[in-house]
C-alpha cells in the first residue's frame, strides 16, 4: 500500500508528463515564503532556551511577563528588613575609619585614692560646737602636747524637758593622749573618769565618741545627762557661704570612697566580701544618723563631707596606701552649684528636733 503522500506525488508526476516542455519549467516554481514576525521571535528564543521543560517555561514567563515575573519581588521570610541608612553629620567619624566600634567598659580603679589627711593641729584654738549648735570644745597645743576644754550640753535628769550644761573636769584643760592614726586620721583620748572620750581630728572639726558603756554621760551631782558623741564643728551660719565648695569636695570624697571600696572587695576572697559590704552599708547609715542633727546640714552639707573624707582616708589606710602623698584634692578650685536641701535635715535653731523625730 502507498501512503497518501506517495499517491499525491505520483499524481503530480503523471500530470507533468502530459504538459508541454515550456510549461514544465515553470510548473515547479516555489511559492514565496511568508513567516510571521512573532514566529521568528519564537524560533530565535527556542535557539537559546535550555533543554529542560522547567527552564523553558521560566524563559517564556520572563519573556511575556506572566507568572512569577508579573509579581513584584518579595523579601525572604524571617529576615529582618534593614532600615535605610541615616545621613551622617558633617565631620562625624566614618565607622571603620578610626572610630571605636567596641563598647568601652568603665576602667576599674587599680590603686587606692588618697585624700589629704588633716593635720593634728588644724583645729587648735578654734571654738567648736556640737552639731554646730551648742556646747563648746577648744583644743590647744603646747609643743607636742595637746589639751582640751569642753562644755557638754544635755538635759536635766529630774526634768528631761529642760536643758543643762556641764563643764568637763570643772572647766580645766584636760590633757589628751595620742593614739596614733589607726584609721588614717589623728586620734586622741581624754582620761576623764566622768566621761571618757575619743577625738578624731578631721578638717576643721572633731568627731567625738564616748569610750564608756553607752553613748550618754551622766552627771548626778549636776542633775544632767549629756550625749557628747557627734561632730563638733563651726557654727552653721559660718558655713553657708562655702556651700558650693563643700558640695564639690563632697563629690571628690564620694568617688574616693567608691573606688577604695571596689578595690577592697576585689582583693577580698570568698567570705571576706560580705563583712566589707555590711561595713559599707553601716557607714552610710551612721553618717546619716550623725549628720541629721547638724544645724542647717541640708543647706551646706558640711557634716556629710567630713564623714565621707574620713571614710575615704580610712579605706586607703587599710589598703596599705601611703597617706602622706595625696592622689586626689579634697577641695577642688572650682566649686559646683550647691545641692538642694535634703528633707529631714536639720534644725535651724538651737534645741529644735530633727524633722524625722517631730
Amino acid at each position: 500500500m502507498h501512503t497518501a503522500r506517495e499517491v499525491a506525488a505520483n499524481r503530480e508526476a503523471d500530470r507533468l508528463m502530459f504538459l508541454p516542455v515550456s510549461e514544465r519549467v515553470f510548473a515547479k516554481k516555489p511559492r514565496p515564503l511568508r513567516v510571521a514576525t512573532g514566529a521568528l521571535l519564537v524560533l530565535a528564543g527556542l535557539a537559546v532556551v535550555p533543554a529542560t521543560p522547567a527552564r523553558a517555561q521560566n524563559f517564556f514567563e520572563e519573556l511575556f511577563g506572566i507568572g512569577r515575573a508579573a509579581r513584584p519581588p518579595q523579601p525572604p521570610r524571617n529576615v529582618p528588613v534593614q532600615p535605610p541608612p541615616q545621613p551622617m553629620e558633617p565631620g562625624a567619624p566614618v565607622p571603620g575609619e578610626g572610630a571605636e566600634t567596641r563598647p568601652s567598659a568603665p576602667a576599674q580603679p587599680r590603686q587606692p585614692v588618697v585624700l589629704r589627711v588633716p593635720a593634728e593641729d588644724n583645729v587648735a584654738g578654734q571654738d567648736l560646737l556640737l552639731n554646730g549648735l551648742n556646747g563648746s570644745l577648744k583644743i590647744e597645743r603646747s609643743g607636742s602636747a595637746f589639751t582640751a576644754q569642753m562644755t557638754l550640753p544635755g538635759t536635766k535628769i529630774s526634768q528631761p524637758t529642760e536643758n543643762c550644761t556641764v563643764k568637763l573636769d570643772g572647766g580645766r584643760p584636760m590633757p589628751l593622749s595620742a593614739e596614733g592614726r589607726a584609721q588614717g586620721v589623728s586620734r586622741f583620748s581624754t582620761a576623764s573618769a566622768e566621761c571618757p572620750l575619743r577625738f578624731e581630728i578631721l578638717d576643721g572639726s572633731v568627731l567625738a565618741t564616748p569610750l564608756g558603756s553607752g553613748s550618754a554621760c551622766t552627771f548626778t551631782a549636776a542633775d544632767c545627762e549629756t550625749t557628747p558623741s557627734g561632730l563638733w564643728g563651726p557654727n552653721a551660719a559660718a558655713l553657708l557661704s562655702q556651700a558650693g565648695e563643700f558640695d564639690t569636695a563632697r563629690g571628690v570624697a564620694d568617688k574616693a570612697v567608691r573606688d577604695n571600696y571596689k578595690i577592697m572587695t576585689q582583693r577580698a576572697r570568698g567570705g571576706d566580701v560580705r563583712p566589707i559590704v555590711q561595713e559599707q552599708a553601716a557607714f552610710s547609715s551612721d553618717r546619716e544618723q550623725a549628720c541629721r542633727t547638724y544645724a542647717r546640714e541640708g543647706a551646706h552639707g558640711y557634716c556629710h563631707l567630713r564623714f565621707t573624707e574620713a571614710r575615704a582616708i580610712a579605706l586607703a589606710t587599710r589598703l596599705g596606701a601611703n597617706t602622706a602623698t595625696p592622689t586626689a584634692a579634697n577641695a577642688p578650685a572650682r566649686p559646683r552649684r550647691s545641692r538642694a536641701p535634703v528633707e529631714g535635715m536639720n534644725p535651724d535653731a538651737q534645741g529644735a528636733e530633727p524633722f524625722a523625730d517631730q
